[in-house]
């Protein structure tokens, strides 16, 4: 059991409270009382998701911008974070974009941890939020004749991170520090069937969307916004671009910038379709953690 997706469904055995929507979803849907809390928590890993040389400060704000972007894509108003921090020769560095972050976000710094360790170094963070609509959107939803829309384009945040490793002087700030779409996310809460947020790769994460709602998303090239179209297929592949990729139903439309890139199908022959092209798992739709050999 040396991949994610194999270590995934593993927990799903484990994970058997209904607020933990079978870990198909980007968060957990808690309801207490008379409110619905929205939970999630994502890591970053020296080396794997930031360059070992990189400032401090864009990492603390990566590490809160990357959880609240799961909060977008329920619709979530953000309550509050939780960090898990490990001590290193920067912490002032850390300090000042964590501080730049929570501001920027107007979200609190609830508590947390802090050990000593690495290298690697590693961080977690666990943000908390309440619903603005129930039902909460989820990754599945989506019903045949819906259309697929995304809220911008996919590729840049793979610009700017080689702009930084190579020192161009490039922009890099959609690779460093990118913004979670909240106020998108709420906006389109009542009105989607599915909706989540792009981290790993449009085609991915389209195949996530389309397999957790048993249908087939057919995905339009003509019509996928990308950064660089002379290198399309790394632009919908690469990830880290925390769009919103939802789904509405037929005639409906998005109250925020969004492009048409698709529909949705009942299942047929494979959930997901670029053109006329079938694409499964091992045409490599994007990023998967894997254990080193």
């Amino acid at each position: 059991m040396k991949d994610e997706p194999d270590f995934i469904a593993a927990l799903r055995a484990l994970a058997t409270s209904p607020a933990a929507r079978g870990l198909q979803d980007d968060a957990a849907v808690l309801e207490l009382g008379s409110e619905t809390l929205i939970l999630t928590h994502d890591m970053m890993v020296e080396g794997m998701h930031y360059l070992p040389d990189q400032d401090m400060a864009d990492v603390a704000w990566k590490l809160v911008a990357v959880n609240l972007s799961d909060l977008a894509a329920k619709g979530a108003e953000p309550l509050g974070v939780l960090l898990g921090y490990m001590l290193g020769d920067d912490n002032e560095r850390f300090l000042k974009g964590l501080q730049e972050a929570l501001e920027s976000f107007a979200v609190p710094l609830l508590g947390g941890d802090t050990v000593s360790g690495g290298p690697a170094r590693s961080f977690g963070l666990t943000a908390l939020g309440r619903a603005t609509h129930c039902p909460v959107p989820a990754r599945y939803g989506a019903q045949a004749g819906d259309t697929l829309w995304v809220t911008g384009p996919l590729g840049a945040a793979m610009l700017g991170f080689e702009a930084l490793r190579d020192g161009t002087g490039a922009d890099s700030t959609a690779f460093r520090r990118p913004a979670p779409l909240l106020a998108e996310g709420r906006a389109l809460a009542p009105l989607v069937s599915a909706m989540m947020d792009i981290s790993d790769g449009l085609l991915l994460d389209s195949w996530r969307l389309a397999t957790a709602s048993d249908v087939s998303l057919m995905l339009d090239p003509a019509l996928i916004p990308v950064a660089d179209p002379v290198r399309f297929g790394e632009c919908i592949r690469w990830g880290d671009d925390y769009q919103l990729l939802f789904t509405l139903p037929a005639g409906a439309k998005p109250p925020c910038p969004a492009i048409r890139i698709g529909r949705v199908e009942a299942e047929n022959f494979a959930p997901l379709w670029l053109g006329e092209e079938i694409l499964t798992p091992s045409d490599s739709l994007g990023y998967i953690h894997h254990q080193p050999d």
